[in-house]
């Protein structure tokens, strides 16, 4: 089975540090990891920038479409940038109509339709280590899960385990995911567009992400359903 990706520059792969300045510290999405932790084959055909819209109209859905084979599966994460055009792709309108779009051609492909919510920014509300996360997408995780349901699709909330894990690790620890943390830890330069992106990650944000979206997806498979349980055995009188 091949696992094809759909979405935005939170998803894509590596810049190799074009965007960051440094090489050493690169900004990629989590589906640039994603194959560390499964043993299928991984596609992925996000770009940074893509909307709902724009991956169709730029023929990335299609050359997803083309290289689809029965039992394939389809993570589709988009919402960072189609909030930037609420006019044409609205959270509960254009945006949820083209998802939907998308699940329907991903079944017509007899592929698995996975429905994925956006990574949520790190955006703490204050400057103490435990202080409140902001939510930054409004509706649009909302209206994945609603769709979730509504066609029987999956759906990976994202948004909440990426919450999680920023306060978790905290605000300090936290930036250690995305580069401008990354940079300021390894002592280098960080200039000021760069110190205020709390959008994309680097290496060690991608590889929590990735890790928790191969557990999703193989929890779905039913992967280890046969397995039998440990509780017996782990339990000591």
């Amino acid at each position: 089975m091949t696992i094809h990706l759909a979405g935005d520059s939170t998803v894509a792969p590596t810049d190799e540090g074009r965007t960051s300045g440094h090489p050493e510290i690169p900004l990629l999405g989590w589906g640039d990891e994603l194959a560390a932790f499964t043993d299928d084959v991984v596609r992925n055909h996000a770009i940074g920038g893509a909307t709902t819209a724009s991956f169709r109209a730029e023929g990335r859905w299609d050359a997803l479409l083309d290289e689809l084979r029965p039992g394939d599966t389809v993570v589709i994460q988009f919402g960072h940038n189609d909030q930037k055009e609420p006019a044409e792709l609205a959270a509960e309108g254009g945006y949820t109509d083209r998802l939907a779009r998308f699940v329907a051609e991903a079944r017509a492909n007899v592929a698995r339709p996975v429905l994925a919510t956006s990574v949520e920014r790190r955006l703490f509300a204050d400057e103490d280590d435990g202080g409140v996360l902001r939510w930054s997408h409004g509706p649009y995780p909302a209206a994945v899960r609603v769709l979730g349901h509504d066609l029987d699709v999956p759906v990976l909330d994202l948004t909440v385990f990426t919450r999680w894990l920023y306060g978790w690790l905290g605000r300090d620890a936290s930036a250690a995911l995305f580069p401008h943390g990354a940079a300021a830890q390894a002592g280098l330069p960080v200039d000021d567009g760069l110190a205020k992106d709390n959008t994309h990650f680097t290496t060690a944000g991608a590889r929590a992400v990735a890790r928790y979206v191969a557990e999703a997806l193989a929890s779905l498979d039913g992967v280890h359903d046969a397995e039998a349980p440990l509780g017996a055995w782990v339990m000591q009188p």
